[in-house]
Parts: structure tokens; sequence; C-alpha cells
């Protein structure tokens, strides 16, 4: 018989660790709830290793793994075995990578291996949120409502990231333009203006001596030299930006950019109070729910404010009060979370704080392309506009020595 490690908190708020014997993970979680603990951490001595921060397998999109999950639940509702589940929807997808995976996870439900412990031998296609929900669900014996609240959680992190998308697209694409306009212009616009200059004599005025430098280097080798060192600081970059300090150093600027910083914020807290309240909703266990929600944060410098407070909490701390000492968490979300403790509601003030910052965010998104798309119109005007007078000028000129 196995043996786990827990760590509990009792009906006092005392934090107590020990050790159980039972048949599987889900019979000893059952047994500590009967005693009334809430569990804090459960683990195996020798089970499964800590899954990490997992991204979903090559080949299986996010909207795979959700699209399966909604249908399991429907399936299970509808009174149909696992297996019998399983098999179905092996049939019916469409990800050559996820029917594969379903089938080995067929064999081993088959086998008498419970379901999460059979989908956490496939990491890089079930995250860790997915597999702690569907152990919790296993445990309560909702898995139907848990694989239902899973896809939901993936439909709204998916929508809310179309909609950054969304709004990053208008300005990316006409940085483009502008970018495509000027190499075009100072490769073979300007150029042929600077032999009608030669030919007419004279001195050019400052602006247009200098739009015909830039020319010369651009369509010379020095154009060249400036792409291949932006294409070495580029890479230079991505490979700062993955090192540990970087990354914190590289997500606490964008948390602090004029403009961007706000929205990327307003993500952040809306992808960790979500993420969260749908784990505690589910029954995952709070220090196990802080891991989770640390690695899919998506940003550094959050992901260690998770952690301080997760140690904090593990010690006997509350939820709110490690969270109240960051930076990070604003004012209001740190009460909502500290009335949802005291009110044994925290899944549900969680959820709403999630809702609030989604709105917030849509907000934010509809404010923010209304405010680039006519920066960046205005922009494209001045540059080309500039070019253009600066072209012309020395025709002004020629014309006004003639009258």
């Amino acid at each position: 018989m196995p043996t786990f490690n827990y760590s509990v908190r009792d009906k006092a708020g005392k934090i107590v660790s020990g050790k159980l014997d039972g048949d599987s993970r889900d019979a000893v979680s059952a047994k500590l709830r009967q005693m009334g603990y809430i569990i804090l951490e459960l683990d195996q001595q020798s089970g499964l290793a800590s899954l990490g921060n997992i991204t979903l397998g090559t080949g299986v999109k996010p909207k795979d793994i959700t699209i399966f999950a909604r249908q399991f639940s429907t399936m299970i509702d509808a009174g149909l075995s696992l297996t019998k589940c399983l098999s179905i929807l092996g049939d019916q997808t469409e990800s050559d990578g996820l029917r594969d995976v379903i089938g080995k996870v067929g064999k081993d439900v088959e086998s008498g291996q419970s379901l999460s412990d059979s989908m956490s031998r496939h990491p890089k296609i079930f995250p860790p949120i997915f597999i702690n929900m569907v152990r919790a669900g296993e445990t309560g014996g909702v898995l139907d409502e848990v694989l239902n609240r899973v896809a939901d959680h993936f439909e709204n992190e998916a929508e809310l990231k179309a909609k950054i998308k969304s709004a990053m697209t208008y300005p990316v694409a006409m940085l483009g333009l502008v970018l495509v306009i000027l190499v075009a212009m100072m490769v073979f616009v300007v150029p042929t203006f600077e032999q009608m200059f030669a030919d007419m004599g004279g001195v050019l005025p400052l602006p247009t001596q200098i739009l015909v430098s830039l020319s010369n280097f651009v369509a010379g080798i020095g154009g060249i030299i400036t792409f291949f060192v932006a294409i070495a600081l580029y890479m230079l970059f991505k490979w700062w930006v993955g090192t540990v300090s970087g990354r914190l150093i590289w997500d606490g600027i964008k948390l602090k950019m004029p403009i961007f910083g706000a929205l990327t914020s307003k993500f952040a807290l809306a992808r960790f109070t979500r993420t969260f309240g749908t784990l505690v909703q589910a029954g995952v266990p709070i220090l196990s729910a802080l891991d989770i929600v640390a690695d899919t944060a998506g940003n550094e410098v959050v992901a260690q404010a998770v952690k301080r407070a997760r140690s904090a909490i593990k010690e006997g701390e509350t939820i709110a009060k490690p969270l109240s000492e960051s930076s990070v968490f604003p004012s209001m979300l740190v009460q909502m979370i500290s009335v949802g403790e005291e009110t044994g509601a925290l899944d549900a003030m969680l959820n709403k704080v999630a809702d609030f910052y989604d709105t917030e965010v849509s907000t934010a998104v509809d404010g923010l392309t209304s405010l680039i798309e006519p920066l960046m119109m205005a922009s494209l005007g001045v540059i080309v506009g500039g070019m253009v007078i600066a072209l012309y000028m020395p025709m002004f000129n020629v014309i006004s020595l003639v009258e």
C-alpha cells in the first residue's frame, strides 16, 4: 500500500503535516476531507515527478484540448463509461497526435489506472491545470463538471489572448508598412532624385542632404550591416529574455511601460485569478493550485510573487496577507481574496475578480486600439510627407531662382 505525505489545515487554522497510507491518492484525499481537513498538499512518496512548466505538445492545439474536455464532459454526463468515452473521442478527434495519446490513456484506464494518472504520463499534451483538475474531479465524483470547467477556462483564456492579439495586429501591420515604404523610397526613389540634384548643381538644403546620406547608407554596405546587426541584437535579446534574471527584468519593464504596462498588468491579474479560481473551485489543494498558477502566470514578476505567497501560506499564513506585501497585486484583489477566505467562498470571489479583470482588459484593448490607429496614421503621414518635402525642396529653390 503506497504512503502519501500530506500538509493540511485543521478547523482551527493550524497547519498539520504527516503521512498516511492508502490504496490510492483519491482514497487518502477523501479520508482527509472526512476528517475535516483542508488539503494544502498531497504527494505520494514514490509517485510521479512534478510536471513543472509544460506547454501543449507539437501538433496538438489548445483548441483540440478544449473540444476534447467539452465532449468528454458531455459523454460522462450521459452515463458512458470512461473507456467508452475515450474510445469515441479517439475516433472522432481531428488531431493525429491527440488521437494517439487518447488511445494510450484509454488502455491505461482499462488496465485499472486512474484517469488523472494516465493523463500525467503525457505532460506535453495535458497541462498541469488539466491533470490536477481531473484528479480533483475524480476525488469528488464530479468529473463531468470539472471537465466542463476546464473547457470554460481554456476558452476564456483563448478569448482574452485573441483580444490582445487583435489589438496588436493593426500597429504591427502599420509599422511593417512604414518600414517597407521607407526602405523602398531610400533604395529606389531617393537615388533617382539624387542624380537629378547633381545635374542641377548648387548646394542642397540640409534636410535633403540628410535624406540623401541616409539613402546612400541604406542602399550600400551600411544597409546590409544594419540588417545583420539588427538580427544579432534580436537573437541576443531572445537569449537574454530566456535567462531567469533577464526574464524577470524584462517582465518587470513590461509591467511599467507607458500605456502597454497597464494592459499587461491587467492581463496577468486576469490570468492569475481565473486559473486560481478554477483550481480552487475544482477542489485542488491550495499549495498545488499556487504551484500551477505560478507556472502558468506568463509573467515572471507575478510568478515570483505567487511563489513567495505559497511559502508563507505553507508556514501558516492566510492567502491574502503575503499577496498584500507584493506590489503586483492591487488592494482590491487582496481584499476580495481575504473576504473569500473568511466566508469560505474563495473560488466565487476569485471568479468575480477574474470577470472584472476580463472586462478591464477588453476596455483597455478597445481604448488602445482607438488610440493607436490615429497615431500610426499620423506618424506615417509625417514620415512620408517629410521625405517628399525634403526631396522637392531643391526644386522649390530652383523655381525661386528662375522667378
